[in-house]
């Protein structure tokens, strides 16, 4: 009975490691900052999706947190390489900051090439400008 034990903690020990390690090590990651207030941009919303043949089909959307990230942005899904694009939804977020902006949304077209690298797109956005790289 205590080996059966001894073996069930370490195999939940085990499965709650590897689970950690995966959401720390999901493919993607987005970060949206705010360059007139230096300061995060929480709730815009954020869309991915992979190009098609026919199109772009949607595979996740979620809501900056309060941090202004995405953490875990990849679905729960192998990962392909492709072409991928983030939309960051601005208008609703500048509209509930009770500002103008002329960019309703940002879309941010990208390439994954090697899907056991990790990828982040983070957004340095203002009313009426914005910047994007490959960050880490």
């Amino acid at each position: 009975m205590k080996h059966y034990l001894h073996a069930a903690a370490l195999a939940l020990a085990l499965t709650a490691s590897a689970t950690a390690m995966a959401a720390e090590q999901n493919l993607l990651s987005v970060h949206v900052l705010n360059q007139q207030t230096g300061k995060p941009a929480a709730n815009v919303e954020v869309t991915l999706e992979q190009k098609q043949e026919a199109g772009w089909k949607l595979l996740n959307q979620a809501t900056t947190d309060r941090d202004g990230r995405i953490k875990q942005f990849w679905p729960s899904q192998p990962a392909a390489a492709g072409d991928y694009r983030v939309v960051f939804k601005t208008g609703r977020y500048f509209s509930e900051q009770k500002q103008e902006s002329f960019f309703p949304e940002i879309p941010v077209e990208f390439h994954i090439s090697n899907t056991a690298e990790h990828y982040h797109v983070p957004l340095l956005l203002s009313q009426y400008g914005y910047s994007t790289y490959r960050g880490s």
